[in-house]
């Protein structure tokens, strides 16, 4: 099946093969193939033929001409041939999607059911800002600062120290938003599918549907997780064994391969989360008909998720940076501080105003990374399985059966 199907105009070129070579026409007065029509001399006077009757019935007078620019009678609006509108029960038409029908889906989805999803996604943004607030404060180590006046070789120990220590500091932080992604993704792709049908759905009704396959989301989502590291690892270890140079070089030429593969494994699994909630498939089911549907739209599903990816960094960066540097004000030495590199930031002020920047972004950017993931989900089924019309169907529009 094509990706994207077509329409035909009628009344277009002719179809391949039907150039209408075999239909007769009338010969005109100057055509050289065949003689001129003969016409009978006894014509009847001018202005005498009156329109046939039947029986009773007398033929309706012909219909006045159309205004300029109006439609006439048989002809569709605006006085062109185009595609029938799509039927649209919810926040999408039941066609093949666009960039712009699929944010607009998420975006309409937010809007339309926000009572919903900010609960479930305050709620969310809530617990992973007080846990990410409670590790940053009793977990993480305190950062290594690097004395200017030591030697090259002691700045170049403290300077991966330091490095070691922010990595160790990512860590619970990075676990955290794992958690919370799972959580949100599951229960907003429970939210959206009912959106697509035009069904409202509660916070009780999606947490039902979506609490049997949590814990299979996230066993399917470390999964993927553990198989980028190991990725990484391969590509990273043989120069990092070699060292030297040469190690280095082996190491840049590896790591930037590996890289490419994640991005390509990242994409290809990218509808593995929708088909697993949705289709209530096991993981490996779940992986495997996220490749099948990413296959043959690879570049296009990495571009739009690359734009939503983007339009959630603006955001958090819009939204973020007046917290961060309200934190910095509260916090310790103020903004002297912060530009003197001393802004303590395990600071109960700072980590409080920045845990509500985090709050207020991510109740906002969860609905549209996992409404866009799910749209993409519906978009290729539509494109390779004819969904829209099972989609019909589910809402009970007329015309599609039961």
């Amino acid at each position: 099946m094509n990706d994207t199907p077509g329409w035909a105009s009628p009344g277009s070129a002719p179809s391949d093969g039907h150039d209408g070579a075999g239909v007769p026409r009338p010969a005109s007065p100057g055509d050289a193939t065949g003689p001129a029509p003969q016409w009978s001399r006894d014509q009847p006077p001018a202005g005498q033929w009156q329109p046939p009757t039947g029986a009773g019935h007398d033929v309706p007078p012909p219909p006045p001409a159309p205004a300029h620019g109006a439609p006439g009678p048989g002809m569709p609006p605006h006085g062109h041939w185009g595609p029938p509108p799509a039927a649209k029960p919810g926040v999408i038409a039941l066609r093949p999607l666009t960039l712009g029908d699929i944010l607009d889906g998420a975006v309409t989805t937010m809007r339309r059911y926000w009572q919903t999803v900010l609960a479930i996604t305050i709620t969310v943004a809530v617990v992973a800002q007080v846990a990410e607030i409670l590790a940053q404060r009793y977990l993480v180590p305190a950062p290594v600062p690097v004395n200017p006046d030591a030697s090259p070789a002691e700045q170049l120990s403290q300077s991966l120290e330091s490095l070691k220590t922010s990595l160790i500091s990512m860590g619970p932080a990075y676990v955290i938003l794992i958690a919370a992604g799972v959580f949100t993704s599951a229960l907003l792709t429970v939210v959206v599918s009912r959106a697509v049908l035009g069904r409202p759905v509660t916070l009780g009704e999606a947490w039902r549907e979506a609490r049997p396959r949590l814990l299979q989301l996230l066993g399917m989502t470390l999964l993927i997780l553990l198989g980028t590291v190991v990725v990484m690892t391969v590509g990273l270890l043989p120069g990092m064994l070699l060292g030297g140079g040469a190690g280095g070089f082996l190491a840049f030429i590896g790591g930037t391969c590996a890289f490419g593969a994640v991005i390509w494994l990242t994409i290809t699994l990218a509808l593995a989360s929708p088909a697993l909630m949705l289709e209530r498939q096991g993981i490996v089911k779940a992986l495997k008909r996220s490749a099948k549907l990413v296959q043959g739209a690879w570049w296009r599903i990495f571009g739009i998720m690359i734009l939503t990816q983007l339009l959630v960094f603006l955001f958090t960066m819009i939204v973020g940076i007046p917290f961060l540097i309200l934190g910095i004000a509260v916090s310790g030495d103020g903004l002297s501080g912060f530009l003197d590199g001393t802004v303590a930031e395990t600071s109960w002020p700072f980590l409080i105003v920045s845990g509500i920047g985090g709050v207020i972004t991510g109740a906002l950017t969860y609905p549209l990374t996992a409404g866009v993931t799910a749209l993409l989900y519906v978009d290729q089924r539509i494109r390779r399985e004819a969904l829209d019309l099972e989609l019909a169907r589910a809402a009970g529009l007329p015309g599609y059966g039961g």
